[in-house]
C-alpha cells in the first residue's frame, strides 16, 4: 500500500466537521496528461510537445481555441449559460463536496470550483466583464488559470452533492463536463479518460479485453459456478436471437468483487429462464465520455451498444452494476441512440439489472436462504450518478428502494448510513467523474472521508461489517482506500454478490 497521509476519522454522528481552510492544499499539476496519439485518437487537437522540463505544452492558437468552444457550449447548451449567469454567492454548496471536506482547500468549494471557468466567461462575454473586470470579478485567460483548470476541475467527481442544495439548482457537474471539453480542444486531455475511451473503440470495453480474452474468462466462471452448484449456469457471449442484452461493466469480467455480482446476474436470469447474452462487441457498460463532456464520445460508445443490439437481435438492453453507466444510459441512451424501436416496448428501454432481480425477490420467484449472508452486518453506499441522475421502476425513488430490497431479501442484517449522508444527499466514493487513476490518489483518499467517516461510524455503534454498493468505480474506489480508514479491502461487497450468496439454484447441490 503506498503511503498517502488519510484524514483521521471520529464516529461522533457519522457527519465530518467543515475544515480550516487550506489555500492551495491540493494545489498541483493535476492528472497525466493524455499524449498527442491519445488526443488524436478521440479527434481532439494533437499539435501539443514536451519541453525540456517535460511539461506538456498547449496547441499554438490556444487560447483563441478555448475562447471559441467556450463560446460554441454556452451556445450549444443553455443551461451551461444559465448556470454561469446565475450563481449570487450565497455559499449554499460551500461545503458539501467531499474534496473540501476532505482537502479544507478552498478552490474545491463548488462555487469557488465553478468560478475558475466563469470569471474568464464574465471577462470575455458579459459588458460589465468586459469593461468593469475588477468590479465583477472577470479574469483574463493565460496559461496559469488553465493549469487551475486542469488541476481543479479534475478534483471535481461530478457527483451533484452540491446541487442538491443549490437554491437556484445549478448543476456544478456541467460547469466541469465544460471545462474538460475546452480543456481536451486545447491539448489539456487526461491520459486516463482518453485513454479508455479509445480502448472501448478498439476492442470494445475499457480493459482492451479481446473476444477470446473475454470468451476463455466466461467459460472459467461457468466451470466455478457448476463446481460450486453442481447446476450448469451459462454465460452466454454473442448469442444471436437471445432476448436479452446485458451490458455490464469490464470490470465484472475479473476483478473482486465485481466478478462476484456478474456471477449473480447469471445465477437470477438462469433460475428466471431468461434467454440471454453478453455481446463482444459492446462489452462495456460505461461511458467515458461523460466524464470528459464530450457529447460526442458519449454518442460515439452509445452507438456500440445499439448496434450490438441489432446485431444480435435482441428484445431488451438490461446494464448491470456500473454507476455512471446506469446514468448514461437513464438519463441519455435514448437521445444519443435512438429510438429504440426494434426492442420489445412492454419492457424499459433500457432497464437495469435490479428492475429484473427486486420484482422477482419481492413475488417469491427466486429461493433464497438469507442465512448464508449472515457472517455480514450490511450498510449500502447510495452511488451518486444512480443517486442523483437516474431511476428504476416506475415510482419515485426506486433506485433508492430496489437496491435496499434486494439487500434486505437476501441478508437478515441491514443498518443505514446517517441521514445526510445517504440517498439524493449521498457522498461520492471519491474517484468517480475520471478521477480513478493512481496519479490521483492523494485526492481521492481525501475525497473518501466523508462516506468512510459515516461507515465508521455505523462500524463501531452497529456493528457493520461490509458496505454493498452498485457501481464499479465505487467498488474499485473502496477496494483501494478502505485500507487507508483502517478498514479492509474486501469490506466492500455487489449487491448481486450478496444475491448470488444466497439463492438457492433449481437442482443446487450444496457440499453440506
Amino acid at each position: 500500500m503506498a503511503k498517502y497521509e488519510a484524514p483521521k476519522l471520529s464516529s461522533d454522528d457519522g457527519l465530518v466537521d467543515v475544515p480550516k481552510l487550506k489555500p492551495d492544499a491540493t494545489k498541483g499539476p493535476g492528472p497525466f496528461i493524455a499524449r498527442p496519439e491519445f488526443q488524436k485518437a478521440l479527434g481532439f487537437p494533437s499539435d501539443i510537445e514536451k519541453d525540456e522540463e517535460g511539461k506538456w505544452s498547449l496547441i499554438p492558437n490556444w487560447k483563441e481555441a478555448a475562447l471559441e468552444k467556450l463560446n460554441e457550449l454556452r451556445g450549444k447548451y443553455r443551461s451551461l449559460q444559465l448556470y454561469l449567469d446565475i450563481c449570487v454567492k450565497c455559499g449554499a454548496c460551500a461545503d458539501k463536496c467531499h474534496y473540501y471536506l476532505g482537502s479544507g482547500d478552498p478552490k474545491n468549494m463548488p462555487v469557488a470550483r465553478q468560478d475558475l471557468l466563469r470569471n474568464v466567461y464574465r471577462r470575455y462575454f458579459t459588458f460589465s466583464g468586459k469593461y468593469f473586470p475588477k468590479l465583477v470579478g472577470a479574469t483574463e485567460l493565460t496559461e496559469e488559470v488553465v493549469d487551475d483548470w486542469y488541476n481543479y476541475y479534475h478534483q471535481c467527481s461530478q457527483c451533484r452533492r452540491c446541487s442538491v442544495y443549490c437554491p437556484y439548482g445549478i448543476d456544478t457537474a456541467e460547469v466541469s463536463m465544460a471545462a474538460r471539453e475546452i480543456l481536451n480542444h486545447i491539448g489539456r486531455g487526461q491520459k486516463y479518460s482518453t485513454e479508455i475511451i479509445g480502448k472501448v473503440h478498439k476492442v470494445g470495453n475499457n480493459l482492451g479485453l479481446p473476444q477470446a480474452a473475454l470468451a476463455d474468462t466466461l467459460e472459467g466462471l461457468e466451470e466455478d459456478i457448476e463446481e460450486e452448484t453442481g447446476v450448469a449456469v451459462k454465460l452466454p457471449l454473442d448469442v444471436k436471437g437471445a432476448d436479452i442484452l446485458l451490458v455490464t461493466p469490464s470490470a465484472d469480467f475479473f476483478a473482486e468483487p465485481h466478478v462476484d455480482g456478474l456471477i449473480g446476474y447469471a445465477k437470477v436470469l438462469h433460475e428466471l429462464g431468461e434467454s440471454w447474452t453478453l455481446s463482444s462487441y459492446a462489452s462495456e457498460g460505461a461511458n467515458f465520455g461523460l466524464f470528459i463532456g464530450s457529447y460526442d464520445s458519449m454518442r460515439d460508445i452509445a452507438l456500440r451498444i445499439r448496434q450490438a443490439a441489432i446485431d444480435l437481435g435482441v428484445k431488451r438492453i438490461v446494464f448491470g452494476e456500473c454507476g455512471h453507466a446506469w446514468r448514461v444510459a437513464y438519463s441519455f441512451l435514448n437521445t444519443l441512440a435512438g429510438p429504440f424501436e426494434f426492442l420489445d416496448q412492454k419492457y424499459p428501454i433500457p432497464q437495469h439489472m435490479l428492475e429484473l432481480t427486486w420484482p422477482a425477490l419481492r413475488d417469491g420467484k427466486l429461493n433464497i436462504d438469507k442465512s448464508r449472508n449472515d457472517d455480514m452486518t450490511l450498510t449500502f453506499h447510495d452511488s451518486c450518478n444512480v443517486a442523483r441522475g437516474s431511476n428504476m421502476g416506475d415510482k419515485e425513488g426506486g433506485q433508492f428502494d430496489f437496491p435496499r430490497g434486494v439487500i434486505k431479501a437476501v441478508c437478515n442484517n441491514f443498518v443505514e448510513m446517517p441521514k445526510g449522508t445517504t440517498k439524493d444527499e449521498t457522498f461520492c466514493c471519491g474517484a468517480g467523474g475520471g478521477i480513478l487513476t493512481d496519479d490521483l490518489m492523494d485526492i481521492r483518499i481525501k475525497g473518501a472521508q466523508p462516506r468512510m467517516q459515516a461507515l465508521k461510524h455505523v462500524a463501531d455503534n452497529h456493528g457493520v461489517t461490509h458496505m454493498a454498493a452498485i457501481c464499479a468505480i465505487c467498488k474499485s474506489q473502496f477496494s483501494k482506500t478502505l485500507p487507508y480508514f483502517g478498514f479492509e479491502m474486501d469490506q466492500i461487497v455487489s449487491v448481486h454478490q450478496l444475491v448470488s450468496n444466497a439463492i438457492v439454484l433449481t437442482g443446487q447441490v450444496d457440499d453440506d
